[in-house]
């Protein structure tokens, strides 16, 4: 996961963040991700769930 333009929501308990702008995050070490509803194209989701679906019951 890539993320750009980073502000640290609690500088004083992550000081070391306060520099950081850009960042590449691991997918082993996420937990929860969490995004505002009006910056997800939800049509686009909802597409890839039903491809997705679709070809697993064809297996």
């Amino acid at each position: 996961m890539k993320l750009t333009d980073i502000s640290v929501a609690e500088p004083e308990k992550f000081p070391q963040m306060h520099a950081v702008k850009n960042c590449f995050i691991r997918g082993s070490v996420v937990r929860y991700v969490q995004l505002p509803a009006d910056r997800v194209d939800t049509q686009l989701l909802q597409d890839a769930s039903r491809k997705e679906a679709a070809a697993q019951t064809r297996k």
